[in-house]
């Protein structure tokens, strides 16, 4: 039977205690998306204070910042607060989920690969991009390493977090613009640019492993 307390698909998921959300989707969305830049900027004026460092390396310290913090704070929420579903007061984190949850039920439905890939994501990457914008700011020596490794970890999550979806029947939004919007908008970010990253990384690694060609053999 379909459960009308909330707004999630499958209709009949079982949510007791389900709270609905207090903010409006704009009330959501528009404070994450200010403080998303806000971090970008913060990141791109200081590292331009720092000497020497390519607009490439700084745009990439501003993603690294950027995906780092939503690893850890959002996802990290996400993880370790199974009855976020339940909060009764306009707590912005748990409003956050409870709307991206209208993309993707798994979420408010707590499915098991979902709670470990996001755990996941946030115990070990969230801190692992933060330490790649200490890494480029100070050009260490393991920075395309650690890109790399990252990115392969963030593109493996996106596999799994798709591919799942599609083996269990990718019918999970409430409608098709949150389909687009959130399951498939909010994501694919982590897929394109975790790629390009992960290419150039690769790039820079092969070269720096190639011999000395100007080295003259006795």
């Amino acid at each position: 039977m379909a459960d009308p307390s909330h707004p999630y698909v499958p209709r009949d998921l079982s949510l007791p205690g389900y709270v609905p959300c207090f903010l409006s989707q704009a009330e959501i969305v528009a404070p994450y998306l200010g403080s998303s830049v806000l971090v970008v900027v913060a990141i791109w004026l200081i590292s331009g204070r720092i000497g020497r460092i390519s607009k490439t390396d700084r745009l990439l310290m501003c993603w690294w910042a950027f995906t780092g913090l939503t690893h850890i704070i959002l996802e990290g929420y996400f993880a370790f607060s199974p009855d976020f579903f339940k909060v009764n007061t306009p707590h912005y984190l748990a409003e956050i989920w409870k709307e991206y949850s209208k993309g993707d039920s798994r979420y408010v439905g707590r499915d098991p690969g979902v709670v470990t890939v996001e755990g996941i994501t946030a115990v070990l990457e969230g801190p692992a991009c933060l330490l790649a914008v200490y890494a480029i700011a100070t050009k260490k020596s393991y920075s395309y390493i650690l890109q790399f490794a990252v990115c392969l970890g963030q593109l493996y999550g996106c596999l799994v977090y798709f591919i799942t979806a599609y083996l269990q029947g990718d019918n999970f939004s409430t409608n098709e613009f949150y389909y687009w919007a959130y399951y498939i908008g909010a994501n694919c970010w982590w897929v394109l640019i975790p790629s390009l990253i992960a290419i150039r990384a690769w790039n820079r690694i092969c070269v720096a492993c190639q011999p000395d060609k100007k080295k003259k053999t006795k």
